[in-house]
């Protein structure tokens, strides 16, 4: 019974307490004029620390057929259309010195690209109908045509 009525007494005070915290913030706010609301809003926005833009941070060993990606994780920069010709046009020769095809992990190493960067190459190779397929996931053989 004692102790329902000490519960019963913290609640209260805790509830009191909570109700003159947001009159406090309340008569705040409403005593700020607008300017002051918008920048101090801004101010504390660009002194939170943050993430760095894309492509603030470089790979230490950017690859010579593409253009470097942000930190390791990032997004990669967008691609031109150009630009993923050009490489597919990388793979194909590779794909067409190779009797025996590849693996997107092999293509991946020998020319030294990101693992997110190949199944769009790949991919447009498929479409044009440059390279061909060959098994599934990662036991797939990519060939020239």
């Amino acid at each position: 019974m004692l102790a329902a009525i000490m519960a019963n007494q913290l609640q209260s005070r805790i509830s009191a307490l909570a109700a003159s915290f947001v009159d406090s913030v309340l008569t705040a706010v409403k005593s700020s004029s607008l300017q002051e609301l918008v920048s101090s809003s801004a101010s504390s926005a660009t002194s939170a620390p943050s993430r760095p833009a894309r492509g603030a941070a470089a790979r230490p060993t950017p690859a010579p057929i593409h253009a470097s990606p942000s930190a390791a994780g990032g997004r990669l920069p967008r691609r031109s259309a150009e630009d993923i010709a050009k490489v597919l046009e990388i793979v194909v020769s590779l794909l067409g010195s190779r009797k025996n095809g590849l693996r997107a992990e092999q293509i991946r190493a020998e020319l030294s690209l990101q693992a997110k960067e190949l199944p769009r190459i790949l991919k447009e190779g498929l479409s044009r109908k440059k390279i061909r397929a060959v098994g599934h996931k990662r036991a797939t053989t990519y060939f020239a045509k």
